[in-house]
């Protein structure tokens, strides 16, 4: 990773305190579960999103990325690339400053949505691998 990409994402990832996690399973071996798992216990606030409802790492799971109360600052997508479009749609509208999609999900037009609406973009990238690499360790409360 060169110089300008750490320090945008080490920017973001001490910015951050609040991530809806888009695609949030209740399923221990996805994904979806171990990373929002990874970046709770590192002290972020994990609102999970999954149409089923439920909750998921003890907190109450939205719907969808609408029904997430309180601010956002990181909309965390684990849905396909086919899905980033209309999520990035949703990202704007609840006022988050960062779309970050995961390992293995890209889109262009999700970019230029998210970008136009004002929020930063990462794509194709793992946020709890980015997190230990970067070696930023748990948030603190007076950070």
């Amino acid at each position: 990773m060169d110089d300008a990409t750490r320090d945008q994402l080490t920017r973001i990832l001490r910015d951050a305190r609040t991530i809806a996690v888009v695609g949030a399973s209740a399923h221990e071996e996805k994904a979806g579960y171990y990373i929002p798992a990874y970046l709770q216990a590192q002290g972020y606030r994990i609102r999970p999103v999954n149409p089923r409802g439920g909750e998921i790492l003890g907190e109450p799971v939205a719907t969808s990325l609408a029904e997430v109360d309180g601010p956002v600052d990181v909309v965390n997508v684990f849905r396909p690339s086919a899905e980033a479009a209309d999520i990035a749609r949703q990202a704007v509208q609840a006022g988050a400053k960062v779309l970050w999609l995961q390992l293995g999900i890209a889109d262009e037009e999700a970019r230029r949505i998210a970008e136009d609406g004002g929020l930063e973009v990462v794509m194709d990238t793992c946020s709890g691998a980015v997190h230990r690499q970067l070696g930023l360790g748990p948030l603190t409360q007076n950070a």
